[in-house]
């Protein structure tokens, strides 16, 4: 009886309206994620590497691959061929430059293998219309490189774009949609949300969740974005922040909707389970999303045909279409195309993400299945 008594004592008289409630919840998730070190100690890591990455071509490390790599070799003696080879390469030998160019256009050959004194490594690595990146990389270090056809910087800054992109989004988005997932479980296994829901809607509650943390994510992703235009200015390439000005915009265009669809994922995943031990089995399915976007472009960027099939797919979308733009190869009415598609996409996941959230936030316990919470009653 005094139970019932205190409760009723202390539950609000009134429920917040959905939009005071929205703007509260959100104001919440802002302000506890810009607090939190490590939010911060992530967002001047990601800028560091940005400005560093623009600044120096940074040593990797090499490694075997199972298939040798086919290298034509110009005038490259005998115990530097057995060293190039113990890297995973196969030299074929050439004995013009002519006949070892011929090799590379026919595919015999993925590189043509010379000599360079100021290489870091002794050999100069040529590729046809792309830096020899993958090859340069099985290497000790990073050798000096260029490109048979096209300009070489534009191709080593196409690199950089489509790394840029591709970590951009997935390092904001993973971060707040751990956040979104992480909050979420905790006020269940808490029971802090039955206090919440008897103050405002279920709805409400989603909706602030995702448009707080989608206000964090988008300015973190264009602190990002300025301190690369920062760099490419400071360091004088200027040039390349004029290429990079445009897809960059679209990038940012594309990543509102793109997160909103990622934060929706992982807010309907974490209602489904009660306990933190329990977040795995519902959060692999949403870091593949937030994922697919940066292998995509990292394995099919010299792939026109992938490139342009990711571009109109929603989660992959707001990075491929980017980087399209960046090479000009998409039409003027293809991003709109793909906008409107993850547009669309993006309003029906919210919908579903809403359902699932709203009947699955107050039920503790064992993990609730996905078909039970969209069949189960409101």
């Amino acid at each position: 009886m005094s139970t019932l008594s205190t409760t009723s004592q202390t539950a609000p008289a009134t429920r917040l309206g959905t939009m005071a409630a929205t703007r509260l919840v959100a104001e919440r998730e802002i302000t506890t994620q810009v607090r939190s070190k490590s939010f911060i100690i992530s967002t001047l890591i990601t800028v560091v590497l940005i400005v560093g990455g623009i600044f120096a071509m940074s040593f990797f490390g090499g490694g075997d691959d199972d298939d040798p790599t086919p290298a034509a070799a110009v005038e490259v003696p005998a115990d530097v061929t057995e060293e190039i080879e113990a890297y995973g390469f196969e030299v074929i030998d050439a004995g013009s430059m002519d006949e070892a160019e011929e090799l590379l256009r026919e595919g015999e050959a993925e590189v043509i293998l010379t000599l360079d004194e100021d290489s870091p490594v002794g050999v100069h690595l040529i590729g046809l219309d792309n830096l020899p990146m993958d090859a340069g990389q099985q290497l000790s270090v990073m050798p000096t490189m260029e490109v048979l056809e096209g300009d070489a910087a534009d191709s080593m800054m196409r690199y950089f774009a489509a790394l840029g992109f591709g970590l951009v989004f997935m390092i904001v988005a993973m971060g707040s949609g751990v956040m979104i997932l992480q909050n979420t479980i905790q006020e269940k296994q808490n029971r802090i949300v039955e206090i919440l829901l008897s103050a405002i809607p279920a709805r409400a509650l989603l909706a602030g969740k995702i448009l707080g943390n989608s206000v964090v994510a988008i300015g973190q992703a264009l602190v990002m974005g300025a301190s690369a235009a920062l760099g490419l200015m400071v360091s004088g390439q200027t040039e390349y922040l004029q290429m990079l000005s445009w897809p960059m915009l679209w990038f940012v265009l594309f990543f509102v909707p793109g997160f909103v669809l990622i934060a929706s994922v992982f807010a309907a995943s974490a209602s489904l389970v009660s306990r933190q031990e329990d977040s795995g089995s519902v959060m692999s399915p949403a870091m593949i999303l937030v994922m697919a976007p940066y292998f995509v472009v990292l394995i099919f960027m010299n792939n026109d045909f992938a490139m342009m099939v990711t571009s109109y797919i929603p989660f992959t979308a707001p990075v491929s279409m980017s980087l399209r733009l960046f090479d000009g190869d998409a039409a003027w009415w293809e991003p709109l195309v793909s906008m409107g598609i993850l547009l669309a996409t993006t309003a029906l996941v919210m919908a579903v993400a809403a359902k699932i959230y709203s009947r699955s936030l107050l039920q503790m316990g064992q993990r609730v299945k996905l078909t039970a919470a969209l069949k189960s009653g409101d």
